[in-house]
């Protein structure tokens, strides 16, 4: 099989590797069939990550299951699902509390698309093996197209759990979205489909304020600070003058979510936080317990997360087109999708 690697600065190949194959029978092998670009592989790609080159690349993928252990009983050969970013096994304490970013069977911060916490390779692969199939894998809706939900592994439902408890805590809130990429569009969509009273989008790319005034937000190149503007904020820039602004911008006991990841370091207005009484959350999210509900809100019909599908490229494709700055791009294997996707 054959794995895209990141080899340095907006430089990837294929390189072959062996074929996974199952190591116990509560594992999986799936073949990615829509895998997309996250956010924070823009800003590896870009040279600001802090590990070294050479390795495999993706972490956000909707895939086909090829071959499953003698015990897993969750899916079967054939089947669609979203492949989560992060490996866990279901079964610890810190995955039966829902932590499953945090799993203690294996090494801490194990994720597909990094060699952190292991080598598990990357979602851009011919063949990915799943540790524990049952816990990991969420069988795709057959009403959901693969292409729009292939960033379910990561983006789409850390998305849904920026905003969705927080507007369900507090119907109709105001939020601010703080964004460069697709997680403050998907934010957008999904705020105002669950009843925020106002969505404003803060992002200097055109493109990108077009697509969030479509899913009806507001939308400006750049902000100063809105003294006490807006009960809940999530910046996804890894930039700290724009979680700043976030921060300086929450009404009294407001919530500040950041999804950027903060690569270079930065001074927060901890006085002004405790005088407001704000909450701030960075976080990698365990996202295995979001995805079920993310899924549901996208086959409800309310949110269009197709929208933020910027190209839909052949697999084969990757090398060149990863690199070329599409906004979200999905690289698909139509030999391998239903006949409904694109």
């Amino acid at each position: 099989m054959r794995e895209l690697t990141y080899t340095g600065r907006w430089a990837v190949e294929f390189r072959d590797a062996p074929d996974p194959v199952l190591g116990s029978d509560r594992e999986a092998i799936v073949a990615p069939v829509a895998a997309t670009s996250c956010d924070v592989d823009s800003a590896i790609l870009a040279g600001h990550g802090f590990i070294d080159p050479p390795f495999p690349l993706g972490h956000e993928c909707v895939a086909r299951v090829v071959e499953v252990g003698d015990t897993v009983t969750a899916v079967a050969p054939g089947d669609l699902v979203v492949m989560p970013w992060s490996i866990s096994c279901g079964g610890c304490d810190p995955c039966r509390s829902g932590l499953t970013a945090h799993c203690a069977s294996v090494p801490h911060m194990a994720m597909y698309g990094a060699p952190i916490g292991g080598s598990w390779g990357g979602l851009f692969s011919d063949l990915v093996r799943v540790p524990w199939a049952d816990a990991m894998l969420v069988p795709l809706p057959t009403d959901l197209d693969p292409v729009a939900m292939a960033s379910a592994s990561d983006n789409w439902s850390l998305s849904w759990r920026l905003v969705s408890p927080h507007l369900k805590a507090r119907p109709g809130a105001r939020v601010l979205v703080v964004a460069r990429g697709s997680i403050g569009l998907y934010v957008c969509d999904i705020a105002r489909a669950l009843g925020a009273g106002d969505v404003l989008y803060v992002d200097p790319d055109p493109g990108h304020r077009a697509i969030a005034e479509g899913f009806g937000a507001r939308t400006v190149e750049a902000l100063e600070p809105v003294r006490h503007g807006f009960d809940i904020a999530v910046e996804a820039t890894g930039r700290v003058d724009q979680l700043e602004t976030a921060l300086r911008s929450l009404a009294p006991e407001g919530i500040c979510e950041s999804a950027g990841n903060h690569f270079r370091p930065g001074g927060l207005p901890l006085l002004d936080m405790y005088l407001t009484g704000v909450t701030l959350r960075i976080a990698r999210d365990n996202v295995r317990g979001h995805i079920p509900d993310a899924l549901e809100l996208a086959a409800s019909g309310k949110v269009n997360p197709e929208r933020v599908v910027s190209h839909v490229l052949d697999w084969e494709d990757l090398p060149e087109g990863l690199p070329e700055r599409h906004p979200k791009p999905v690289f698909v294997r139509r030999d391998l999708l239903p006949d409904r996707a694109d």
